[in-house]
C-alpha cells in the first residue's frame, strides 16, 4: 500500500512538473487537464480546487511554489478567500492584464472565467518591467514557471512567456480558461422573477457552457478594440514618431549568448554610432533598444526622410495613416531596413537575423507610430435591470494604451487590474455603488501619471488596497454625484451629468474628447480671425508660421490682452511666443513647441498645430458669444468690492467676539492675520493669472482704472536658458516626446523629471515654484529656503505694509483686488510649513477661504446674473441707486 501511494505521489509530481514547463497555450491546457483527471480533481470547485491540488503535490521540487502562493493568498484583504465568495466574473481576453486580474478576483474567492479567442500565445515582443512588477512576479513564483525571468540585471520578459507563467498561477488557483471562444455582447435579464436569468453573454459558438452562466462581475481586457457597451474612447496623438519592431529567431547558441544587449541607445548620447549608421547604410534612426529573449527583440525609432529613401514607404503624406497604410509600405524593404540596423546595432555578432513568425505566419517586423493611442473616458460602469446588476470594467490597452517608450504598459496594466479588484470587492460587500464608481474613477485618474518614481518603493507592502501603492492618495477627486450616468438602470436621464467649474487642467495630449474634425477646426479658425491686418488662414499648418493668426485667435477673445496693430508679421518668434505664453497664462493650453521653432520650421507640423489649435477650440466655443471676457463680467452688477467689504466685516465680527474657547480664540486670532494679509497682499505678492484666469477680474465700467499693457512683460525669451527647445527635456537634456512631455514657465520636460532642485521630490504643475534666475523648480517645502525669509521677518515686513496700505488706500473699489485675494489661498499654503507657531490658525483659514470667499465670489455671480435677467438696469443707475459713496468707503476699522 506504502509502495502505491509513493508511486501516485511521484506520478502526480511528474505530472505536475510536465505541467510547469509546457511551453505554449495548448500544451499547458493539455497537461492540467490530465493533471486533474489522473488526480480526480474538479477543476470547476474553485472554492477547493488550489488546496486540494497542494494536498496532492506535495514533491520537494513545488513547495516554495506553495509558501510564495500561501503567503500571497494570507493578506488581509482576502479575508481567506472569503472577501467575495460567491461572485461570478468574466474576464474578456487572456492578455497579461486580463490574467493578474483573474488571479485577484480568485484570491477574493470570486468564481473566475476567462475567455480567449485564440488558442496561442504567439506575441513575442518583449516588455520592460517596472521594479515593482518584477517583485510581483516573482512573489507569484515566476522564477518556478521560467528558471531565467529577470536573471541578474534583466528587468524585461516576453509577452507569450508572461501570459504562460500567469495562466499557469491562474489554473493553479481554479481559474476556469477558454480558448477559441470570442465574445460577442452582454445580454440583459428577460424578466422580473427570482427564477429568470441573470446577465449573461453571447459568444460564439453559441453553445458553449459559459453561455448558461449569470455573471455578476464583466471586465474587458482584449485590448484596444474593446468590445465591451458603454465605454467611450479619447485618441491621444503627437507629433509623428515612427517605431519598427522586429523579432528574430534566438538558437540559443554561444555566439548569441555573447552578444551585449541594448538597453537603450539614443541619439543624443552616442551621436557617433548614429552617425555611422546612416553614413555606413544609409539608415537614420533615433534610438534603438535590443533584448534577448525568447527571440532576439529589436525596436527603433526610424525618421520618415530615412525610411523614403530607403523605399520603405513608397509616397509621402500629411496624414499619418495614409502615410502608414499598408498599402504604402514595401514589406521587403522594412525587412532589410530592420535586419540592416540590428546587424550594424550589434557590430555584426550575431551569427544569422532569420526572423521569427508571428501569428499570422509571416516575418515578424512591424512599423506604426507609436504616439498615436487611446485611453476609455471611464474605467468602470454599473448596469442594472430588471433588479439585477452587474458590474462592467475595463483594464489593460482596453483601459489605457500605453506610450510606448515609456514601458508602462504592463506597470500601468497590473495597477488596473489591483484596482479593478479593490473595486469587486467593496462592491461585493455592499458598498454603495456611486460610491465604488467615484472611488474607482479617481483612480483612474491617477494612472496615467504613475511612474517608477512616484509609486510606494516598499514593494512587499503592495496589496489590491490602493493606499499600499500611490502615496498621498486622494480617493476622493470624482465624487459620487459626478458619477450618476455611469449607473445604467434605463433612467440615466434622472441623473444629469454635474459638471465642475472651469478646468485649469493641462495636458500635452490631443484629446478628441469632442472630436473635432480637420475642415470643422479649420472653418472656424478662419471665421475667428477674418478680417485681421495680415492674417489669412488657409491651412493648418504654414499659415500659422508668422504667429499673426494665433494672436488673432486670442484678440478675437479677448481684445484687452493684445494690442493687435503692434504686431509686426517679420517678428514672428515673439508673435508665437506671445500667443503661447498668453494661451497658458489666460486658458491653461500648454505649448506644444517654443516661439522660435514655430518660426523656423518651414513647413510646421499640422499634427502638432491640430493638436494646439483644438484646444483653443474646445475652450473658446462654449463661451457665449465667443467673446469670453465680455460675456464673464457682463454677471459683475453688483460691484464687487462692497461683497469684500460685507465679507472682511464678518471677519472682524468674528474676530471680536467673546468666548473663552480655546479653539475659537485660535480661529479668531488667525482672522486678525488675514486681514493683514489681505491687505498687505496687494503690495507684497504678484498676480499669478495662470491660476486665477483675469478675464474674470476686468474693470467692471469705463471709469475703472485701465489694464496695464497687454504686450509689455508678456513674451518670455523664445528658448530659456539652458533649454533646448520643444523636443529636448530641461532636466535631464534627452529627446522628450510629446506624449510625455510637460512644460511651465516656458520650459519642456518629461513627467518623471519635475523635481524640486532642493529635495528632488515629483513636482506637480500648478503647485510648483520656480526660480527665473537660476531656471530652477521647488517645491512648497523649500519656497521658503529659496526666498530666504523667516517667519518673523515675514510677518513684520507683511505688517509693514498694512500700515502703508491703510495710509494710501481709502477704498477696495481696485478691481485687482479678488485677484489678490484669492492668490493669498495658494501662497497661503505655500507658507504652512514655515508659520509653525500658527498651523492651526493657517489650517483653519484655508478652509475659511475656501469655503467663504469662493462662496461670496459665486453668489455675486450667481446673483448678479439673476438680477440682470429680471430686471435689466444701466450700470449708473445701479451704482447710483445702491452705492452713491462707494469711493469713499473705510477701512480703518480693521485695524
Amino acid at each position: 500500500m506504502g509502495e502505491t501511494e509513493d508511486e501516485r505521489t511521484a506520478q502526480a509530481g511528474q505530472l505536475f512538473e510536465t505541467f510547469v514547463q509546457a511551453t505554449t497555450c495548448k500544451g499547458t491546457l493539455q497537461a492540467f487537464s490530465i493533471l486533474c483527471r489522473q488526480m480526480d480533481l474538479d477543476p470547476l470547485d474553485y472554492t477547493h480546487f488550489y488546496s486540494r491540488l497542494k494536498a496532492a503535490i506535495s514533491s520537494w521540487k513545488v513547495k516554495s511554489l506553495w509558501t510564495k502562493l500561501d503567503k500571497r493568498a494570507g493578506q488581509k484583504v482576502y479575508n481567506h478567500g472569503e472577501a467575495c465568495q460567491g461572485t461570478k466574473c468574466l474576464i474578456v481576453g487572456g492578455g497579461p492584464c486580463g490574467l493578474r486580474t483573474a488571479i485577484e478576483l480568485a484570491l477574493l474567492g470570486c468564481k473566475v472565467v476567462v475567455i480567449e479567442k485564440r488558442d496561442t500565445f504567439s506575441r513575442n515582443n518583449v516588455l520592460h518591467l517596472w521594479p515593482y512588477t518584477i517583485h510581483d512576479l516573482r512573489a507569484l513564483g515566476a522564477k518556478n514557471f521560467y528558471g531565467k525571468f529577470c536573471a541578474g540585471s534583466l528587468d524585461h520578459i516576453s509577452i507569450r512567456q508572461l501570459q504562460l507563467m500567469l495562466i499557469k498561477v491562474c489554473l493553479i488557483l481554479g481559474v476556469e480558461i477558454h480558448v477559441n471562444v470570442e465574445f460577442v455582447e452582454l445580454l440583459e435579464p428577460r424578466e422580473d422573477q427570482s427564477d429568470s436569468p441573470g446577465w449573461r453573454v453571447a459568444i460564439r459558438p453559441s453553445d458553449h457552457p459559459v453561455t448558461e452562466i449569470d455573471f455578476d462581475v464583466v471586465i474587458g481586457a482584449d485590448g484596444r478594440k474593446n468590445t465591451l457597451d458603454g465605454f467611450s474612447r479619447k485618441e491621444f496623438r503627437g507629433k509623428l514618431a515612427i517605431a519598427i519592431t522586429a523579432n528574430f529567431v534566438n538558437r540559443n547558441t554561444t555566439a548569441e549568448a555573447s552578444v551585449e544587449e541594448i538597453s537603450g541607445v539614443a541619439f543624443i548620447f552616442n551621436q557617433k554610432f548614429f552617425l555611422d549608421l546612416k553614413e555606413e547604410t544609409g539608415i537614420d534612426l533615433e534610438n534603438i533598444v535590443y533584448y534577448k529573449d525568447n527571440t532576439h527583440y529589436f525596436v527603433m525609432t526610424a525618421k520618415k526622410q530615412s525610411l523614403l529613401d530607403k523605399g520603405v514607404i513608397l509616397n509621402d503624406h500629411m496624414e499619418t495613416e495614409r502615410l502608414l497604410h499598408r498599402d504604402n509600405i514595401d514589406n521587403e524593404a522594412l525587412r532589410s531596413y530592420a535586419r540592416e540596423a540590428a546587424d550594424f546595432g550589434t557590430n555584426y555578432q550575431l551569427p544569422s537575423l532569420d526572423y521569427a513568425v508571428n501569428s499570422y505566419d509571416q516575418p515578424d517586423v512591424t512599423m506604426f507610430d507609436f504616439t498615436s493611442m487611446y485611453a476609455s473616458e471611464n474605467a468602470a460602469l454599473l448596469r442594472e435591470k430588471h433588479g439585477r446588476q452587474v458590474l462592467v470594467a475595463l483594464v489593460g490597452d482596453s483601459l489605457l494604451e500605453p506610450f510606448w517608450p515609456m514601458g508602462t504598459g504592463c506597470a500601468r496594466g497590473f495597477l488596473a487590474a489591483f484596482d479593478t479588484a479593490w473595486m469587486v470587492r467593496g462592491w461585493t460587500q455592499g458598498r454603495s455603488p456611486l460610491d465604488v464608481l467615484a472611488e474607482r474613477e479617481s483612480l483612474y485618474r491617477l494612472l496615467p501619471q504613475t511612474t517608477t518614481e512616484n509609486i510606494n518603493k516598499h514593494f512587499e507592502q503592495y496589496s489590491i488596497e490602493p493606499s499600499t501603492r500611490y502615496p498621498n492618495l486622494n480617493s476622493s477627486v470624482i465624487r459620487p454625484h459626478q458619477v450618476r450616468h455611469l449607473l445604467m438602470n434605463g433612467q440615466e436621464h434622472s441623473y444629469p451629468v454635474e459638471r465642475r467649474g472651469p478646468s485649469r487642467r493641462s495636458t500635452n495630449f490631443s484629446s478628441t474628447e469632442a472630436v473635432v474634425h480637420q475642415s470643422e477646426l479649420l472653418t472656424w479658425c478662419q471665421k475667428q480671425t477674418q478680417d485681421y491686418r495680415g492674417v489669412e488662414v488657409t491651412d493648418l499648418g504654414s499659415s500659422w508660421r508668422d504667429g499673426l493668426a494665433l494672436c488673432a485667435l486670442i484678440h478675437h477673445q479677448r481684445p484687452d490682452l493684445i494690442d493687435f496693430e503692434s504686431l509686426a508679421a517679420e517678428d514672428s518668434a515673439s508673435n508665437n511666443q506671445l500667443a503661447f505664453d498668453l494661451a497658458e497664462r489666460e486658458f491653461g493650453i500648454q505649448p506644444v513647441t517654443t516661439g522660435k521653432e514655430l518660426a523656423l520650421e518651414q513647413q510646421p507640423d499640422q499634427l502638432l498645430l491640430v493638436l494646439y489649435l483644438s484646444k483653443f477650440y474646445e475652450a473658446f466655443r462654449r463661451l457665449p458669444g465667443g467673446h469670453g471676457g465680455e460675456a464673464l463680467c457682463s454677471c459683475f452688477l453688483v460691484p464687487l468690492e462692497v461683497f469684500l467689504e460685507t465679507w472682511l466685516t464678518w471677519l472682524w465680527l468674528w474676530n471680536s467676539l467673546e468666548d473663552n474657547d480655546s479653539t475659537n480664540k485660535k480661529r479668531r486670532k488667525g482672522t486678525h492675520y488675514l486681514a493683514e494679509w489681505v491687505l498687505s497682499s496687494r503690495l507684497t505678492l504678484r498676480p499669478r493669472p495662470a491660476l486665477v484666469p483675469s478675464r474674470r477680474l476686468k474693470p467692471l465700467s469705463a471709469s475703472s482704472s485701465p489694464p496695464p499693457s497687454p504686450v509689455q512683460g508678456s513674451v518670455r525669451k523664445a528658448t530659456a536658458p539652458g533649454l533646448g527647445g520643444s523636443d529636448t527635456c530641461h532636466f535631464c537634456l534627452k529627446r522628450v516626446y510629446i506624449m510625455e512631455r510637460l512644460s511651465a514657465e516656458g520650459h519642456f520636460f518629461h513627467r518623471e523629471c519635475f523635481r524640486c532642485a532642493a529635495c528632488g521630490c515629483t513636482l506637480r504643475l500648478g503647485t510648483h515654484s520656480f526660480d527665473s534666475q537660476q531656471g530652477s523648480f521647488y517645491c512648497k517645502n523649500h519656497v521658503k529656503q529659496r526666498l530666504g525669509t523667516k517667519p518673523d521677518a515675514f510677518k513684520k515686513k507683511m505688517v509693514s505694509h498694512a500700515t502703508m496700505h491703510f495710509e494710501t488706500t481709502e477704498s477696495l473699489s481696485d478691481p485687482s483686488l479678488i485677484q489678490s485675494i484669492l492668490n493669498i489661498c495658494f501662497d497661503l499654503l505655500c507658507r504652512v510649513p514655515f508659520q509653525s507657531e500658527h498651523n492651526e490658525d493657517y489650517v483653519f483659514l484655508c478652509e475659511l477661504l475656501s469655503l467663504g470667499l469662493g462662496l461670496v465670489c459665486s453668489m455675486h455671480q450667481v446673483l448678479g446674473q439673476m438680477y440682470q435677467e429680471k430686471c435689466c438696469i444701466s450700470t449708473a443707475d445701479r451704482q447710483a441707486r445702491w452705492f452713491p459713496n462707494q469711493s469713499k468707503i473705510n477701512l480703518n476699522w480693521l485695524i
